[in-house]
């Protein structure tokens, strides 16, 4: 049970190895994955928030893994953190702790499919949102973008709803503009542009 206050929103997005449209979003991650594991990268801005008062504005984190077999639901990931390099010691802290579930909040129920935590590194992270698209880049580490999905209005990205992903119920569809993730042992490229990719608002706060 989280024993801190805080609250965070912001804007997410994540590519994966799976084709689009990835099996977790409309199976609840009981879909068999399709290559027969996952790597993933979920990046976070956070637009306004704070953690026992710390305030947390315009910081990024990333939370990197692999699944390794089955379904996402069979656990046993390997997952590491990046924390912004421009957050102080107290505020890498907090949102290590929100992103693993240590906090409480929306990962914490995923906490216990975490097999192996991989570390946390502090590196500079630049987040890029213009329109239908989304991009990160941590230099060394992780550069990976996404093109959401056009719907009947072109403006407008096709959704999904009422799933139960952490970062929102509703997702923009996407497909990835590049996935290229080298950190903690975990090596992944595609150029494909056909990889998944989701985006969103979140507003996650303690239980």
């Amino acid at each position: 049970m989280a024993t801190s206050s805080w609250e965070i929103h912001g804007d997410y997005f994540e590519t994966c190895s799976c084709d689009y449209l990835c099996p977790c979003i409309f199976t609840n991650l009981a879909g068999p994955m399709p290559k027969g594991n996952c790597t993933f990268a979920m990046v976070f801005h956070v637009n306004q928030g704070q953690y026992d008062g710390a305030r947390l504005d315009d910081l990024t984190f990333a939370l990197l893994g692999n699944a390794p077999s089955g379904s996402m639901l069979d656990g046993n990931w390997s997952v590491g953190v990046i924390t912004d390099a421009n957050a102080s010691p107290e505020q890498q802290q907090a949102l290590l702790a929100i992103a693993s579930g240590q906090a409480g909040g929306p990962m914490e129920p995923l906490a216990g499919l975490i097999g192996n935590f991989l570390g946390m590194e502090a590196r500079p992270i630049r987040f890029e949102k213009n329109g239908l698209k989304r991009s990160v880049s941590i230099p060394g580490v992780l550069e990976q973008g996404a093109e959401g999905v056009a719907g009947s209005n072109q403006a407008e990205p096709l959704y999904i709803d009422n799933g139960a992903h952490p970062a929102n119920a509703r997702l923009a569809l996407a497909k990835s503009a590049g996935s290229h993730l080298h950190a903690f042992g975990l090596d992944w490229d595609d150029d494909s542009h056909q990889n998944n990719g989701h985006f969103a608002p979140f507003t996650w706060r303690a239980n």
